[in-house]
């Protein structure tokens, strides 16, 4: 019986990738975390101390460990449960002032 591969250039699960926001062109990492239950992940890009991000963290905004790969690179892990040492991400949410993405501007006729 074959399992699933664990790594290597066959494995689904991909580093976190940088790249813009699509609304604020923010820096963001774009990962899908996990193997069974996997979460479409888009965090912000700049590591802060876990401390200083859990205050803004709500269930619907997690806290993610940035995992530095041997092979260069970062990963998003599921957040450890005790401290681990990792650098930790949250969630990206887009400034207020950023219109929703889709929404026509008042009186436009397109």
């Amino acid at each position: 019986m074959s399992g699933r591969p664990q790594g290597g250039a066959d494995s689904r699960r991909s580093a976190a990738g940088p790249g813009p926001c699509e609304r604020c062109g923010a820096p963001v990492l774009k990962q899908l975390v996990g193997h069974r239950a996997a979460l479409n992940v888009t965090a912000d890009a700049v590591p802060q101390p876990a401390e200083q991000l859990l205050p803004l963290t709500n269930p619907n905004r997690l806290l993610w460990c940035l995992v530095a790969l041997h092979g260069g690179g970062s990963e998003l892990r599921w957040r450890c449960r005790h401290d681990c040492g990792h650098d930790a991400v949250i969630e990206h949410r887009c400034p207020p002032g950023v219109a929703q993405y889709g929404r026509r501007p008042e009186g436009a006729m397109w």
